[in-house]
């Protein structure tokens, strides 16, 4: 498995504690002696899903990760799983006959498409004799490929970090080989494995301290946000929601088709007039999406739990849509973002002969839906209409009278409503703001407790 912990010039606040010495041990040509084009790569795709389309689809799915991490696929097949192996998951005897046929083929790497533990890894690669990758790493692999950003870089740095520490042991040197220390005086000194955990602990540690400065910055960019109404495009990898984000904010953001082009949230306005209306396009969702990763993006995901409408970006040309659908509605519901406001947009409908109009309709359950293709400028414009409508349609107007004393309230009106005018007399202020009826309704009852 490769691991990259390399220094970037957005990390100069953050020195490395042992300069350099860990990326050195665990730099990618020391551990599989990786050649510049990439690894060769045997992909294998287990599970127990029956449907040969379904499993055709996970197939290409892992392909295109791979390949997302700079690597080159020599051969590919999938297995039924009926029973998983503790110790090596899919079985000594399989396993020796797949990696026969991944060496056979020139592969260096055999990639699982499933969650492997440490141990079940040490194992496999045991017994394949070639380096072994499972599904998390490579999908921390691509993260890190594409995270440009500060914010971005360290949050998968921090996840990528975690995953290597239990499988530190057996990277490619000896890592049970003692170091330092007399015997007789001071014991035998650390293990290899014992050094490198050590200084692994300390690059988190100085991560997470970053993160946390970085976490603070957003916090109050977003507080400085929250009386605008926010719109956040949220759907699986690959659906198209930068292409869209372009069409409706005139942008020109990166918009390639591979897996997680977009890793951090970018925000824009979408309305010059009247009420503040601000659109984001968000890190896109896949199935299985590793633990650690939700946990380290958990200030990006805010952006979609705070939003005032969610637009569920769908690729309807995929055969898959409706599993990535079911998927971008589980993680909504993890992240307690299910009781949005939302509307469906299926997107990609020109790559389609005919449109599946009936699983369209119960898909969307009842929401408001738009079929459109993101390439269409007539059909964006119209989106950004109806999504300014949306928006909208929850604001309401009011005439407020603050006592001067009750500063709490004063600070919430300006900090969540759109002040439009307000007026000093002796016993207090006078607002006219324009916010959601809730926080209205809210503010009023505040008020009406002071009498």
């Amino acid at each position: 498995m490769r691991f990259s912990s390399q220094p970037v010039a957005e990390h100069s606040e953050v020195p490395l504690a042992d300069g350099g010495e860990w990326e050195r041990l665990v730099d990618p040509g020391v551990l599989h002696h990786q050649p510049d084009n990439g690894h060769a790569v045997y992909v294998l795709s287990v599970g127990r899903e029956r449907d040969p389309l379904i499993r055709q689809a996970q197939l290409m799915e892992i392909c295109e990760l791979v390949r997302a991490q700079g690597d080159t696929i020599v051969g590919q097949e999938m297995r039924t799983l009926t029973r998983a192996h503790p110790r090596t998951l899919l079985g000594k005897g399989t396993c020796r006959e797949v990696a026969a046929r991944a060496r056979a083929l020139g592969a260096t790497m055999l990639v699982l498409d499933a969650e492997l533990t440490p141990s079940q890894m040490r194992n496999l690669e045991d017994l394949a004799g070639i380096s072994i990758a499972d599904r998390e790493g490579v999908v921390l692999n691509v993260f890190l490929k594409h995270a440009s950003t500060r914010r971005a870089r360290v949050q998968v740095e921090i996840a990528q970090l975690e995953y290597l520490r239990p499988r530190i042991r057996g990277v490619g040197i000896d890592m049970d080989q003692q170091i330092g220390g007399l015997t007789g005086s001071r014991g035998p000194g650390e293990t290899a494995s014992e050094l490198l955990a050590r200084k692994l602990d300390g690059r988190l540690a100085e991560l997470e301290k970053l993160q946390l400065k970085l976490q603070r910055s957003e916090l109050q960019q977003r507080q400085r946000r929250e009386s605008c109404r926010r719109i956040a495009l949220v759907g699986y990898t690959n659906a198209g929601k930068t292409s869209l984000m372009n069409g409706l904010a005139a942008e020109t953001l990166s918009a390639r088709q591979r897996p997680f082009e977009t890793l951090d949230t970018t925000s824009r306005s979408l309305s010059r007039h009247g009420q503040p209306i601000l659109i984001s396009d968000t890190v896109g969702f896949i199935r299985r999406l590793p633990e650690r990763l939700l946990a380290s993006f958990e200030s990006t995901l805010d952006e979609i739990r705070e939003a005032s409408l969610l637009a569920l970006v769908v690729d309807v040309s995929d055969y898959e849509w409706p599993a990535h659908l079911e998927t971008t509605h589980a993680m909504l519901e993890r992240l307690d973002a299910d009781g949005i406001d939302r509307i469906y947009l299926f997107n990609k409908a020109d790559l389609l002969d005919e449109l599946p109009w009936q699983k369209i309709k119960e898909q969307a359950g009842g929401h408001p839906y738009r079929v459109l293709s993101s390439h269409d400028p007539v059909a964006v414009q119209e989106l950004k209409q109806d999504l300014l409508s949306l928006a909208r349609r929850d604001l309401a107007r009011r005439r407020l009278f603050v006592p001067y004393s009750a500063t709490t309230i004063m600070s919430r009106i300006y900090r969540d409503c759109r002040v439009l005018q307000s007026h000093s007399a002796a016993q207090g202020l006078s607002f006219e703001v324009q916010a959601e009826t809730r926080i209205l309704k809210q503010i009023q009852e505040e008020l009406k407790c002071l009498h």
